[in-house]
């Protein structure tokens, strides 16, 4: 009788932490903060700070390698 009480509360514990893990895995989340569209407009998703280490919204939102960033022209650079 002891250890089909205990199989049953091994059973619920298991059952219960497997919901948990569910519930908690399905958030919406970003690995960069300017993947977010609610944060497009901070200062560090605005060029140039964002050039730097290239987490501009759209290089991060679209598809991979479409958009490279391409080198500071020379009349660029004397601005």
């Amino acid at each position: 009788m002891v250890s089909q009480n205990k199989f049953l509360y091994c059973v619920i514990a298991i059952s219960l932490l497997s919901i948990l893990l569910l519930v908690s895995g399905c958030e919406d989340r970003y690995r960069y903060v300017c993947q977010n569209p609610d944060k497009f407009d901070l200062p560090e998703c605005q060029k140039p700070r964002c050039l730097f280490t290239q987490t501009c919204p759209e290089y991060l939102v679209a598809p991979v390698l479409t958009n490279k960033i391409e080198p500071a022209k020379a009349e660029d650079a004397k601005k």
